[in-house]
């Protein structure tokens, strides 16, 4: 088992599988995405309490999904990288963080968008709202991090240590609206026995996020090979890939 993980985090074999699986991803992403975008914004009816406006959720809350899900894959990816020293887990956890950073920044642009009509407010310091918010410095905490200490090895285990105490902030972003009184609505896809949403705006959703999620695989792919690059750019390997 050791054997078979150790060859599947090995760096030439990462950076050829992922340049074979990259086109078939973004290819899949932008189907998705497409899909769900006509689903959204042409083929799901008008909602009878917040009209036209509530079409913002169909971005909205794929990447508040997706600022959650990138913090968790990143602190899994530097937990990893912290305890075993895989240094592929390293390098994930430094592409993923970006991308982490741009979904949150989009929740919390499209959140503003929605208060602004829903609630008459383009902010307000509700629970929900100022953990994401925290969710954004935390990315940008660990992205500064990174950037500061010029040893990587040693700001990959800093940052491991940043993003697993950060950790803490993922229940409280999702409990938030059931711990304290928040404007923000409550759970409805969540609820799987009964969701609020009806199918014809509950599959775009889905969709959508689905979507976000294949386009974050093959973005970090993306940058991971080229974190790879340049990391290992005087081995051979490398230097055999580029010139073929």
């Amino acid at each position: 088992m050791i054997a078979f993980f150790s060859r599947w985090a090995s760096l030439p074999a990462f950076y050829r599988r992922a340049g074979r699986w990259i086109p078939w991803l973004w290819a899949v992403a932008a189907g998705l995405l497409m899909a769900g975008t006509v689903g959204g914004l042409v083929l799901a009816p008008v909602d009878y309490q917040q009209g036209e406006a509530y079409r913002i959720l169909f971005v909205h809350v794929p990447s508040a999904w997706m600022a959650m899900f990138v913090y968790m894959f990143m602190a899994g990816a530097s937990a990893s990288a912290f305890i075993w020293h895989v240094k592929l887990a390293e390098i994930l956890a430094r592409v993923s963080a970006p991308l982490g950073a741009a979904f949150t920044a989009l929740a919390l642009a499209t959140g503003s968008l929605w208060g602004a009509r829903m609630w008459n407010t383009w902010w307000v310091w509700d629970a929900r709202l100022t953990s994401v918010l925290l969710l954004f410095f935390l990315y940008l905490g660990f992205m500064a991090l990174q950037a500061a200490i010029e040893d990587r090895r040693r700001a990959a285990r800093a940052g491991a240590v940043l993003a697993l105490v950060g950790v803490v902030n993922i229940p409280i972003i999702h409990y938030s609206v059931e711990w304290w009184n928040t404007l923000h609505q409550g759970a409805t896809v969540s609820k799987f026995d009964n969701p609020s949403m009806t199918w014809d705006m509950l599959w775009p959703l889905l969709t959508m996020a689905l979507g976000f999620m294949v386009y974050f695989a093959a973005a970090v792919l993306v940058r991971a090979r080229s974190e790879i690059l340049e990391r290992e750019r005087h081995r051979r390997w490398v230097i055999d890939e580029v010139t073929r």
